[in-house]
């Protein structure tokens, strides 16, 4: 009875560490504001030394940018093909140091695996990365602090044209051209996560492209996307950021900016308060 009492308990604070994260992922970023015609594609599971380097030279035929959330580990093991994809212009992103799902991560897991690729990108692109993915899209509850911490937001999807089950190539583009909506993050795979993915996904791309193009969208990197919601809140201050005045304060990592209110500090003179973390 007490052991099956404390397998229920177990079981109950596991749940609520993984499932009941979930709740939270409001904070994380689904798509971008809806009004400009833009269309960030992103990929996950990469860099790998065939494909990333294929998926680049499509890219580059086509002068599209995009965003890839890469493995740390497979990172360091292809560390020019890293390079190849900031220099060209694109965003270099977070997929964590191992592809393993946060759902079997523990606090201290779940931060090893978020510095150690945060901190491995940043030293091969010169800039610390500004986005993570979970693997799967499954968070748990340490995820969050973990992001704050390195100052990355989480970047989840609106599209996903493949996931655990093969699509055909072609069956992903009518996908992704029937879902467009202006602020769609697409979800792609050009490394192996499903079998032969970045094969189809090398199929798919130059179609997409040209699809999407056709739809009158403009492609860019989520970064990009995001500016706009960042930039609309700065709109919204008055001129002077004065007392009194709402100022657009400055992101935590996992959610979007919020508007503040500047108070008086005695004395005079106004300062903005500290913005109260969010998930």
């Amino acid at each position: 009875m007490i052991l099956a009492r404390l397998a229920l308990g177990a079981a109950g604070a596991w749940a609520a560490y993984a499932w009941g994260a979930h709740l939270l992922t409001s904070g994380c970023v689904r798509s971008g504001p809806a009004g400009r015609r833009a269309i960030a594609l992103t990929f996950d599971d990469g860099p790998d030394a065939v494909w990333t380097e294929r998926v680049l030279d499509v890219l580059a035929e086509k002068q599209a940018r995009a965003s890839f959330f890469l493995v740390g580990e497979r990172a360091a093991r292809v560390p020019e093909t890293v390079r190849r994809i900031a220099g060209s212009g694109h965003e270099v992103a977070s997929h964590g140091w191992s592809h393993r799902s946060l759902w079997l991560c523990g606090p201290r897991r779940t931060e090893d695996e978020i510095a150690r690729a945060h901190h491995l990108l940043g030293s091969l692109t010169g800039r610390p990365p500004r986005h993570f993915r979970p693997p799967w899209g499954m968070v748990n509850a340490a995820m969050f602090s973990a992001l704050r911490r390195h100052q990355e937001r989480c970047v989840l999807w609106s599209i996903q044209p493949e996931g655990l089950r093969p699509v055909p190539a072609a069956e992903q583009v009518r996908a992704v051209l029937r879902r467009a909506h202006s602020g769609a993050i697409v979800d792609l795979h050009d490394a192996e996560g499903t079998r032969g993915a970045p094969v189809r996904l090398v199929a798919a791309l130059a179609p997409m492209i040209d699809g999407l193009r056709e739809m009158g969208y403009e492609l860019v990197t989520v970064g990009e996307l995001l500016e706009e919601r960042d930039v609309s809140l700065a709109d919204a201050a008055a001129p002077g950021d004065g007392v009194g005045q709402v100022v657009a304060m400055p992101t935590t990592a996992g959610a979007p900016g919020t508007a503040r209110t500047r108070r008086p500090r005695r004395g005079g003179g106004g300062r903005p308060r500290r913005p109260s973390p969010s998930p």
